[in-house]
């Protein structure tokens, strides 16, 4: 096993010291001094909860993707085999990259602070394309303003053609161990499941950028930590006729880039576009969102209004599936075992001719955290609706299904007062808690108007449902 990280940082090959900590953040390791650091100053340190994007810096990986990342989120051992770049390696023979000189001469930076993590952000925007505002959603600027941070973003020529990645790729498990702490990185699933077998209580990282908030946050110092990252198979998606299969580390962003080839996931590519921000969906993952088991999760009504199913699997045992219900135990509960590790989501196609719509109601259109998510299937013959598979979240101590509003739509039909009872059957389904997002009346009559709105979408599609100034 190697013992030492190893990656590359603005082309030039690294390996780090031994008694480097591979538990604290990308983000402290660049500002650190020499040895134990970069000494690089020009990645900042705003929020260190990825909400700000002054940490932005961008992994460059195989296909020439750029994908932005937060570094007060991202764990320097994640960093081992990849190939990374700060404001500092933009330069091109000392003088300001284009994007550089872009963000200067249309005055879009006063004090500074936040400009190396909108630059990093424009680099990889640059190569991704995309929606300027898409691109910008995961940075904040206090004293510029926007309009002419978007005009910089906007008047980037999209770089087509990829140059051929260079990759120093970890092929061999690897394990790093400083006094106090073990990071294991596997780069095979029996590998990974062996050391869950005999690490049960090891943090189980996927992508972080929840379990990243305890480092960076709380300044937490796990004794052990497993790494999903480097294991090939749990970063795999397929596409098959009856629907998809996708490792449970595979981030969101490379997720959305297979859901794009495939129409009929138009609506999750959508609410996954409003999770987080690149910076986000370049580490978090499908495998970690049902880890966590969050009430919140914005991806799970969308895997319950399908009925994906979810792959765990142990090393003594083998692989084993569970219905996403049934996975999902209560706040912050799931099924998983000490020894097991999530493999994959099994996710369906949509029928033919069904309606899948996803929602979210937030303070915020992007970044930000859901007050209500929900999602809706349904299914219909002529006027009449043969099935309606309704899930929200936000609505009790995890995401779940409406039973009484859906037994209200099924069978009945496809008329405003049928829906009209099922939004006041959700009252039955739900009692929703009050929080710092909002109450539980309005959490109710939210989810509510969401679904008053599912019916509007089923016979009005020409109406423009949603206002975005």
């Amino acid at each position: 096993m190697t013992a030492r990280i190893a990656f590359t940082l603005n082309g030039d090959a690294l390996t780090l010291p031994a008694e480097t900590p591979p538990g604290m953040t990308l983000l402290d390791w660049l500002r650190a001094p020499a040895p134990l650091g970069a000494g690089l100053s020009g990645t900042k340190e705003g929020c260190a909860e990825g909400d700000c994007g002054a940490c932005t810096v961008v992994l460059e990986e195989a296909g020439g993707h750029r994908t932005p990342v937060n570094a007060c989120l991202a764990l320097l051992g994640q960093m081992h085999g990849r190939v990374l770049r700060t404001v500092e390696g933009l330069c091109q023979g000392g003088a300001p990259h284009p994007v550089q000189r872009a963000m200067a001469e249309g005055d879009a930076t006063q004090c500074g602070f936040c400009t190396p993590g909108l630059v990093m952000s424009a680099w990889a925007h640059a190569r991704e394309g995309g929606a300027a505002h898409e691109a910008l959603a995961g940075n904040l600027c206090r004293c510029t303003g926007y309009r002419p941070i978007l005009a910089v973003f906007e008047s980037l020529p999209e770089e087509e053609t990829p140059p051929p990645a260079t990759l120093p790729a970890a092929t061999a498990a690897a394990e790093f161990t400083v006094p106090g702490q073990v990071f294991h990185a596997p780069v095979t699933l029996p590998e990974a499941l062996a050391l869950r077998a005999a690490y049960p209580d090891a943090w189980l990282l996927a992508g972080g950028t929840d379990l990243g908030l305890r480092v960076s946050e709380h300044r937490e110092r796990p004794g052990r930590i497993l790494s999903l990252g480097a294991v090939a198979a749990l970063r795999a998606v397929e596409a098959a006729p009856e629907g998809l299969r996708i490792g449970a580390a595979l981030p969101y962003g490379a997720l959305l880039r297979q859901l794009d080839t495939m129409p009929e996931f138009a609506p999750f590519a959508a609410l996954l576009r409003r999770l987080g921000s690149r910076q986000i969906r370049g580490l978090g993952t499908l495998g970690g969102n049902l880890g966590t088991a969050s009430p919140i999760g914005d991806a799970l009504p969308p895997l319950l209004a399908l009925g994906a199913r979810i792959e765990i699997a142990s090393a003594a045992r083998g692989p084993r599936r569970l219905p996403v219900e049934d996975f999902l135990t209560g706040y912050r509960r799931n099924a998983l075992a000490p020894d097991e590790i999530i493999t994959a989501i099994l996710l369906p196609r949509p029928p033919a001719g069904a309606l899948l719509a996803c929602e979210k109601l937030s303070k915020r259109h992007d970044q930000d955290i859901s007050t209500v998510s929900a999602a809706f299937l349904l299914r219909r013959e002529g006027a009449r609706i043969t099935e309606a598979r309704l899930a929200f979240g936000g609505m009790a101590a995890t995401a779940a299904r409406a039973p009484r509003a859906e037994a209200a739509l099924a069978g009945a039909d496809l008329t405003e007062p049928n829906f009209a009872r099922a939004a006041a059957a959700l009252a039955e389904d739900f009692s929703p808690l009050s929080d710092s997002r909002g109450s539980a009346a309005y959490r109710l009559r939210g989810a509510q108007g969401l679904l008053m709105r599912l019916f509007w979408r089923a016979t009005r599609p020409d109406l423009a449902l949603e206002v975005q100034a």
